[in-house]
């Protein structure tokens, strides 16, 4: 089996159909009711360090509530597997795991989204992570290697940086975190790039022409 095309920052993130622990689910169930979605697959149900993810996914699930983030799991794994998994989760970690989890037998939904490498294994979805905004649109992609478990305060970060991003017109800088400065679109004429040096910058951190920070309650003029 060839591997598929790994969908693109900014394109549409496959709509798909699938069978999973809360029946038949749709991507546009979702996005089409304004969430945003978090898709993370994994290699295989009753692993040590997938158990830890979802552990950790469902202690911090009002974390993704709060951000208005829908969780969708997908493996290649079974309705039964991954009933039996979850239940299994649930009592080790004392927790209630209330996204559901998709049984992608046919690896449908695996291969719109690339989640199968060969070079790892034919058969099992690779640990892959896709946040995807309220118009259907792929904003985040990340994958991983099957021995190393995603850090859940790391993808929270990614959802609040995307969310004050489209809603203030601005950038987040590195380590960026809810209530740090944020970054100002650059000037895009020089007589602007000239006005933003030379004290133009009312209520804005200039640091150079084109980087310019300042607190969101400041205005910027």
């Amino acid at each position: 089996m060839s591997e598929s095309r790994i969908p693109r920052i900014l394109e549409p993130a496959p709509n798909f159909e699938a069978k999973s622990t809360h029946g038949v689910i749709r991507l546009e169930d979702y996005t089409s009711k304004g969430k945003w979605v978090m898709l993370f697959s994994h290699p295989s149900d009753f692993t040590p360090v997938c158990s830890t993810e979802f552990i950790e996914f469902a202690r911090r699930s009002e974390d993704f509530d709060r951000l208005n983030v829908q969780l969708i799991g997908v493996s290649i794994d079974s309705i039964y597997s991954h009933i039996a998994w979850v239940r299994d989760l649930e009592q080790l970690g004392g927790v209630q795991i209330k996204f559901p989890l998709i049984a992608d037998l046919d690896q449908k939904v695996s291969q719109a989204y690339g989640l199968v490498h060969e070079a790892v294994s034919d058969t099992a979805t690779v640990r892959a992570v896709f946040a995807i905004d309220p118009k259907g649109n792929i904003r985040a992609l990340l994958y991983y290697p099957m021995q190393l478990g995603r850090n859940v305060d790391e993808l929270i970060r990614i959802f609040q940086a995307l969310q004050t991003a489209d809603t203030n017109g601005v950038s987040c800088p590195a380590n960026w975190q809810v209530g740090d400065a944020v970054i100002v679109p650059a000037p895009a004429t020089q007589e602007d790039a000239a006005k933003r040096t030379n004290g133009g910058g009312a209520g804005l951190n200039v640091q150079s022409w084109y980087l310019s920070k300042k607190d969101l309650a400041t205005p910027v003029k």
